[in-house]
Parts: C-alpha cells; sequence; structure tokens
C-alpha cells in the first residue's frame, strides 16, 4: 500500500487526484485542465435537485481531478450521485458478487470479465473494493479502491458522481438496481486509466493484474492438452482467476451457439456432474453482459440434458434456470466454442489474506534498470548480453504430482516494463534461462557464450509484460531479462512464482568481466547509485521525515529531502551545488495535478529518475570530480537516450554548466529533467510523428512558464 498519510476527509472537499498518473499519458484531461485550455466549451451537465441546486453544489466531495475527456461535449448526457439514481442507493447488497457486473454502452467487457473473476474471491475484491464504505454513516461523496501498480497498491479516491443518460447510468451498473459498488469500482478504473474512453477495448488479463498482483498467461485453447478438464481442475484450485474469448468472428456477433466474438467470458467454475446415464464434467462460464448466453447442449433455457440431472445435484451446481449471463457447458464444447485463454496466477501473498484457503505460489520480486553501457546488453545476438542484470533461480523441492516421473520443479517467471505508457516507449522484452555455472552464479560472456538457454521467450515483445512457464530438474540457474537491442534504457519488475523451497535473487555483477569461469571474490554492486543514494525504503523514511501535514513534498521540502539524501554517499559534498530552484523544476515537472507539490507516487517517479541519471553521471565521470567535463556531456545524454545535435549541445554548454564548462551533480539532474520534460512534452502533442506540432497561445505558456 502506497504511503499517503491522508487525513480524514471533510464534508465539503475539493478532490486531488491520488491515482498516479504514470498510465494515463497524454489523454489525461482532468476537469481542472479543460477548465485552463479550452475556452467556451460545455462544462458537465449535472443533475437539478428539488431546491434548484445541482449535484456539484451539494457540499459532498467533488473529484476536480477526474480525466473527463470529451465528455464534456455530450449534451446528453447528466452526472448524478446514486441517491439521485435510486433514493435507497446502497454501495453493496447483499455482498458483492459476480452478478453484480452488468456491462453498459463501453466496450469494456474485458475488465467486466475481470472483476467478475475477482468477486468469486472474497479476500481479493475486498482488497480492491475496501469494507467501510457506504451512503450512510460518515458518507460525504467520495469512495476509494485500491490498484497494483508495480509492486504496490495505490489507493484511488473519486466522487460518486455517475454519467446518466434519462436518469439511468450508462456505463457499467449492477443487476441489483439499488447497489453501485461496481459503478463506482469502473469510475475509479477509469481514473486510473485515463478517463471512460481509455477502457474502449482491452485485454482482461491487463486488469486482472492491475485487481490482484498476480502473474497472467495468455493461452491458445487448441495448443492446451488434450485432457482439458485435468489442465484446467488445478489452476482453479489454485485459486487463478481465468477468462477466455472467440476472436473468429466480427466483434460481438454471435456463432451459432451464441458465443460473442471477440468477447471477454470468464471461467468461474469445473464440477464432474453426476447424471443418470454417468458422471459429465462441465465447465461454468459468465458473460458480463448478464445476458446472451450459451445456446448449445447444457444451456440453462434449452438444454434437455438437465431432465437427467437430480433436483439435488443441480442445486449443489447453484444453477438457475434463467438467462443471467452464467451458464454451463460441457469440457468439449468449451474447446470447440473458446480459441483464447488469459491464467491469472496468484501468490501465496495475495492468498493469504483471511478466509482463504489456497496458498499454491511464493513471489519473489525485484526492481531493476536497463541502463546504457551499464546494464542494457540487449539481446543474445550482441556481444553485450552478458551485461543484462542476472538473477539467480534456485529449485529445491520437487512437485508433488505423481503424473510427473521426471521430479521436476514448476515456476513462473513474469517480466513487466515499468511506465511504458507514461514514457511514450514499448520496449520488446524478453527472458531468458541458463543453467548456472558451478563456480559463481553471475554468467560471464565467455560463459554464455558456451551455453544455450534451456527455456527462452519466443522473440521478444513489445507488451507490458512478458512469462514463461517452465519445469525444471532441481538445481541453481541464472534468469536473464533483455531487451531487443543493445542501450535501451528502461524499467522492470521481475517476478517469479515457485513452490514453497525455491527462491530468486539476484546476482551479483564481478567488478570486472572476466573470459574464464574462476571465481571472483570482489563485487561491486549492479548499478553505481546504490553507493551514492539511500535505498528505496531509506528513501521512503526521508519522504516520511520531509513532507508537509497533507503528506506532499513542495519545492522546499523536496530540497531539504534530496540534500539530506545526497550526503549520506559518494557523492556527498555536491548538494551545496543544489539549490531552491532546482527542486521548483523537479516538482513541477513531475506534477500532473497543477498543484506544484508531489505525493509519495509523484516522488516514485521522480526518485526512479534520479536513480537512473545517477548511474550515468557516476559512469561518465571518469576522474570523480563529481563534475562532468563538457565532452562527457554528449555521450552522457546518449547514454540516457536523449542525444542532441550540435547546436542544442552549445546552447546547453551556454545555460546549464558552471564557469569552468562543467556540470555538476544537481545541475545534471536539472538538466536532464528540463529535456526529458520537453522531449516527452513534444511527443505526447506529436500524435502522427510528424515531427512539428501546432499548440494554442495558453498551452504554450503552459509548457514555457510552469517547468
Amino acid at each position: 500500500m502506497s504511503d499517503s498519510n491522508e487525513k480524514k476527509t471533510p464534508a465539503a472537499e475539493i478532490g486531488t487526484a491520488e491515482a498516479t498518473t504514470e498510465d494515463l499519458g497524454s489523454s489525461f484531461t482532468s476537469k481542472r485542465w479543460l477548465s485552463s485550455f479550452i475556452a467556451d466549451k460545455p462544462t458537465p451537465v449535472l443533475h437539478k435537485h428539488g431546491n434548484g441546486g445541482n449535484s456539484m453544489d451539494d457540499g459532498l466531495f467533488v473529484d476536480q481531478d477526474f480525466p473527463m475527456g470529451d465528455m464534456l461535449l455530450q449534451p446528453e448526457m447528466e452526472w448524478r450521485r446514486p441517491k439521485d439514481i435510486c433514493p435507497s442507493a446502497h454501495f453493496i447488497v447483499d455482498g458483492a458478487t459476480r452478478m453484480d457486473v452488468c456491462q453498459g454502452v463501453l466496450n469494456d467487457c474485458w475488465f467486466l470479465s475481470a472483476v467478475a473473476s475477482l468477486s468469486l474471491h472474497r479476500p481479493l475484491l475486498e482488497r480492491v473494493v475496501p469494507n467501510g464504505q457506504s451512503f450512510q454513516e460518515g458518507y460525504n461523496g467520495s469512495f476509494y479502491f485500491q490498484f497494483w501498480q508495480y509492486g504496490e497498491w495505490e489507493k484511488v479516491k473519486v466522487d460518486d458522481l455517475l454519467p446518466t443518460q434519462k436518469g439511468k447510468l450508462i456505463y457499467l451498473c449492477s443487476s441489483e438496481k439499488r447497489e453501485f459498488w461496481s459503478a463506482l469500482l469502473e469510475k475509479a478504473y477509469a481514473k486510473l486509466k485515463g478517463g471512460y474512453q481509455a477502457l474502449n477495448m482491452g485485454f482482461p488479463h491487463e486488469a486482472m493484474v492491475d485487481m490482484t498482483g498476480g502473474i497472467t498467461e495468455v493461452l491458445t485453447v487448441a495448443s492446451l492438452p488434450k485432457d482439458l478438464a485435468a489442465f484446467l481442475k488445478p489452476i482453479l484450485a489454485k485459486g487463478a482467476l481465468i477468462n477466455c474469448a472467440n476472436c473468429q468472428g466480427p466483434l460481438e456477433q454471435r456463432n451459432e451457439f451464441g458465443i460473442l466474438f471477440r468477447h471477454a467470458y470468464s471461467v468461474t467454475g469445473l464440477e464432474n456432474v453426476k447424471t443418470k446415464y454417468g458422471t459429465v464434467e462441465l465447465v461454468r462460464v459468465h458473460n458480463p453482459w448478464g445476458k446472451m448466453e450459451w445456446e448449445g447442449p447444457w444451456s440453462d433455457m434449452n438444454g434437455p440434458e438437465w431432465s437427467h440431472v437430480r433436483e439435488e445435484e443441480q442445486k449443489r451446481l447453484d444453477r438457475v434456470q434463467k438467462e443471467d449471463g452464467e451458464f454451463w457447458m460441457a469440457v468439449s464444447d468449451f474447446r470447440q466454442n473458446f480459441e483464447s485463454m488469459e491464467v491469472c496466477h496468484l501468490s501465496e501473498e495475495t492468498l493469504s489474506e483471511p478466509g482463504a484457503t489456497q496458498r499454491p505460489w511464493n513471489c519473489t520480486m525485484h526492481h531493476g534498470s536497463w541502463v546504457p553501457h551499464i546494464s542494457a546488453g540487449g539481446s543474445p545476438k550482441g556481444g553485450w548480453f552478458w551485461q543484462n542484470p542476472q538473477f539467480h533461480l534456485t529449485l529445491l523441492e520437487e512437485d508433488d504430482d505423481p503424473s510427473d516421473p521426471e521430479l521436476t520443479c514448476s515456476f513462473l517467471v513474469a517480466l513487466m516494463q515499468k511506465h511504458q505508457r507514461l514514457r511514450g516507449v514499448h520496449l520488446g522484452i524478453g527472458l531468458d534461462i541458463y543453467k548456472a555455472g558451478s563456480e559463481c552464479s553471475y554468467l560471464s560472456s565467455l560463459d554464455l557464450s558456451l551455453r544455450r538457454p534451456l527455456i527462452s521467450t519466443q522473440g521478444y515483445a513489445q507488451r507490458t509484460e512478458v512469462v514463461i512457464r517452465g519445469r525444471l530438474a532441481p538445481g541453481h540457474y541464472i534468469i536473464i531479462p533483455s531487451t531487443a537491442d543493445t542501450n535501451q534504457q528502461g524499467e522492470f519488475i521481475l517476478r517469479v512464482l515457485t513452490e514453497k523451497g525455491n527462491n530468486a535473487t539476484p546476482a551479483e555483477k564481478p567488478g570486472t568481466e572476466v573470459n574464464s569461469p574462476t571465481k571472483i571474490s570482489l563485487l561491486q554492486p549492479s548499478f553505481p547509485h546504490l553507493s551514492a543514494l539511500p535505498s528505496l525504503e531509506a528513501t521512503r523514511q526521508l519522504f516520511k521525515k520531509h513532507r508537509n501535514t497533507k503528506g506532499e513534498c513542495r519545492p522546499l521540502e523536496l530540497l531539504n529531502l534530496l540534500t539530506e539524501a545526497i550526503k549520506g554517499g559518494v557523492l556527498a559534498g555536491s548538494e551545496k551545488k543544489l539549490v531552491l530552484e532546482h527542486c521548483k523544476s523537479f516538482v513541477v515537472l513531475m506534477d500532473s495535478r497543477g498543484l506544484a507539490q508531489l505525493d509519495w507516487q509523484g516522488f516514485q517517479a521522480l526518485w526512479d529518475k534520479i536513480r537512473k541519471w545517477t548511474d550515468i553521471f557516476l559512469t561518465f565521470d571518469k576522474n570523480k570530480s563529481q563534475l562532468l567535463e563538457y565532452p562527457e556531456v554528449s555521450p552522457a545524454l546518449k547514454a540516457a537516450g536523449m542525444g542532441v545535435d550540435d547546436f542544442v549541445l552549445q546552447l546547453i554548454g551556454l545555460r546549464y554548466t558552471e564557469p569552468d564548462m562543467t556540470i555538476s551533480y544537481p545541475g545534471f539532474l536539472y538538466l536532464l529533467m528540463k529535456l526529458d520534460s520537453m522531449i516527452h512534452k513534444f511527443q505526447a502533442y506529436d500524435i502522427v510523428g510528424m515531427g512539428t506540432i501546432s499548440v494554442s497561445y495558453r498551452q504554450w505558456l503552459h509548457m514555457t512558464m510552469y517547468n
């Protein structure tokens, strides 16, 4: 859970965003943003109360930072609070279930199918939808939800103003008309992603990761074992969430048995059903639309097969004869009518919540970076592959699987690239697993030239996350995450799911590259910044120490924080060059809310940049003077992925250097922050990649004055 130190919300409050905008990109357009940049455009149409007031001036919380996009341009849309839609509104009625998820006009069945799967596991759902919220006691117009983002649970707060037409919700709703938890969850997720329109089309595995922190595999049904039930049974028993789809026809048209094409369904159960003629394996599937079910054998409405099943057995299955979106079908028919499956595997940490019974996986998570010329070695085809980060995988305990004659250990490895939406860069990423050397855990270039990977992803994929599933004999192995090309900058999370007794840890890189398997006793940190900056946990404590009473850092607080952070490392003394003007730019260039202050999430994003740029500074500060000579500036910028021409380099020399044409450590951070911000602002406006942009007068002033 991210640190927030949030005070209790007063009855009337103007909101500030609690969701990070890392995934929002250039589509992040809040009411506040629109009010600044779009003149003479309509404002939200709000429901009028009987007293002449509207839902915006009723003294309840209003989220000024919700991304509106083009919703303000829809005059028929009216924003209402749940109590204005249904006087007896409740947050949850008789528990939150999969039947509370009915799709609206958005094409977000991918999100809704994930919610339906999540609702089968109460502890998981309660983490995303915290208890204790209602329209009665303590109600102030705000609700909050939690989503997993890059290893931490982030809180997202929204108001309860929901878009309606003719008094009815136009997006997600519950089959129970008094219930609104699912509609408000959809609004919170929309805020996280950049607005309701950002939810049009997607993949269920994206939402399942955001709501569980799990690891998701994308599988083709045709490639699965012939005994599909035997494959599904242990996966469901371990608490995995499964979604499925048929992509063999036009969008949301139906096949001859009623299955919608390119539409996400949830797999919610698997049972051996007793009939008069023997036992049949049936799988239970849920359509988030709450209607349009399977019309083949075992269908709810017209399946004659149910007449051969005793009433007690049907009650055990909770089978109901009505069109509610949920249905049973034979496993063989499932294979014929669904093409793909997305399986979200949950870790022990997730399933150790009260009430959970399955604890299948132990999860090890590591944060890492690809830093040009340091730890971004590219693919195995190049000569620098050994430079990539390496992780030591230890497998000790075999699976308890009587069907496995080889006594192997199962595991899953997932590589997720961070902040790719914000950076506008989707790297091609991949994984390779090698047998570890007997002398040391780190593989040199010679070691790698003599080995072939035991398991690899097939090529490089420009996806948020790639996953490989494997089985290997007990032993020691090396995992190497890499990018398609050498010197590509990026950050990643590596997660390894193993059985108890198995583990994954970073492999230390020797101080010098060697061409022999001789064990090296002298080791150095994988990244130079580790000797210059405090750890992430120590940094969190510094943030708590220096933040203001609202839990945020303004420029002065940031100056004090960074001064203390730099003093404790190998760059001690360079903090004297850090000035308030630097910190003003750090804050406003990382501030997506127009408040000139950073919450914990905003500071984390800034700190990630500082760590990467510190690695580069220390690498190019050849004489360890805590200064970059002018000739060192150009290669340092290239290493940061910000190559510039000679003319811009001359301008940098005139604007950012000391009188002796050197750049201090704080000055280097200041330069890269300015350059990085302006490059990304340009790219946000240059949507089609023409190399030229057109901005309004107000947009120009915003970019040039607030930086």
